[in-house]
């Protein structure tokens, strides 16, 4: 029978050796067409989606808590400053929860009489400076006249001063500002409030606290936590105290100083200086040094000048002098420490971190420095900063190049 030509194209397929070749996957014949997606790859995929995604949230939700973060922060350290009183009036049989209500009443109170006295003296003294301002602009006008042989008058620069444009716009802005000014003094309010209950919450419940803290650590690990919180309580009590210390001595140093000039409201003023400087980093210096030159340029203008001085001189020896040594006997802290821990903290948290650096450094030091092995340090001269002398001098060695 005569061959097809279906037949001759099966024998052309025909391997030589009698097996058939391999046939080509349906739908093309160009290799790895028909190649899977890895199944671990779409898995991959929407893992690193669902983590992109939750950074971004928790970033975002970190943004939006970060004054929250930052109240609770500045409570817990103020729960921690009167810890020791409210553990003290405790150990008698007191509650906490009153014995943290008395603490507060008490400070309440105290913070209550020194703003009214200071009010009192400042709506007295911009009462007579008002009423003194008249004579203050002849004798301003007198010394200007007599000085430069000008003729100017005391009509002349109330025109001047009521037609002027940069009044207007002043008036304008401050306006305009009421509002603002408004809605900061009600924010600041709510913050106080905040940080005052959580932190009267932290010193009522410091025993539950420390108890569900560490119920979620094994043994070993609440020893250590307990440790720190102690080392906590006493070095922001330390902190506090040296404070406290150096607002009654610059207090009755600008009390000394005050009286001296006869300056009036000299008693309020100078708690004024101590507690501001004290307590309010950064700008505090100069909001407790700007008050009594005010009060004193009323009196006399040389008067102001002198408190300036003693201001300038006074703050430079508390910086160099005794606010290193009482830092260093009540948070036990090198100055240098100290002078980096407030740098950074203000970095940090501003105003905030300033306030709290030494005391969270000095926690950290003392509660790290527990667990670092330590050595009798060798006898050299060397480490008391005294240099070994060498066999010959300098001089000895250059005649020697010299004679070569």
């Amino acid at each position: 029978m005569a061959p097809t030509d279906e037949t001759a194209q099966v024998d052309q397929q025909t391997s030589p050796f009698g097996t058939t070749p391999p046939t080509s996957p349906p739908g093309g014949d160009a290799p790895g067409q028909g190649a899977r997606m890895p199944r671990w790859l779409p898995r991959a995929m929407v893992l690193a989606l669902t983590l992109v995604a939750l950074f971004q949230l928790g970033s975002w939700a970190f943004h939006q808590l970060i004054g929250l973060l930052i109240n609770i922060l500045i409570a817990f350290f103020l729960a921690l400053a009167i810890e020791p009183a409210v553990s003290w009036m405790a150990s008698y049989g007191m509650r906490r929860g009153l014995a943290t209500f008395l603490v507060f009443f008490g400070l309440l109170i105290a913070t209550a009489g020194f703003v009214t006295l200071l009010g009192s003296m400042l709506a007295g003294q911009i009462i007579k400076m008002i009423e003194g301002f008249p004579e203050y602009l002849d004798s301003v006008i007198n010394w200007i006249n007599s000085s430069f042989h000008t003729h100017v008058r005391r009509v002349d620069v109330r025109d001047s001063l009521v037609h002027s444009d940069w009044l207007r716009k002043y008036v304008q802005n401050s306006a305009t500002g009421v509002l603002d000014v408004s809605a900061q003094v009600l924010g600041g309010l709510f913050k106080l409030l905040t940080i005052t209950l959580f932190s009267f919450y932290f010193a009522a419940d410091g025993p539950r606290l420390r108890r569900a803290l560490c119920s979620v650590l094994p043994p070993a690990r609440q020893a250590e936590v307990l440790r720190a919180w102690e080392i906590a309580v006493d070095k922001t009590g330390g902190y506090l105290y040296s404070r406290g210390l150096m607002a009654l001595i610059s207090g009755i140093a600008h009390y000394i100083l005050l009286q001296a000039l006869g300056v009036p409201y000299a008693p309020v003023l100078a708690v004024w200086v101590g507690l501001v400087s004290q307590f309010i980093p950064t700008i505090g210096t100069y909001l407790a040094g700007a008050l009594p030159m005010l009060i004193a340029f009323t009196i006399d203008p040389w008067y102001a000048l002198w408190v300036l001085i003693f201001v300038v001189v006074y703050q430079q020896f508390e910086n160099y002098v005794l606010q290193p040594k009482l830092t260093a006997k009540t948070v036990d802290i090198h100055p240098a420490v100290a002078f980096g821990s407030v740098i950074a903290g203000t970095a940090l948290l501003g105003a905030v971190g300033a306030l709290i650096a030494i005391p969270a450094v000095a926690t950290l030091q003392a509660f790290l420095g527990a667990y670092v092995k330590r050595y009798d340090v060798t006898d050299d001269p060397r480490v008391h900063g005294h240099r070994t002398r060498r066999s010959s001098s300098f001089r000895t060695r250059l005649r020697e190049l010299l004679g070569r």
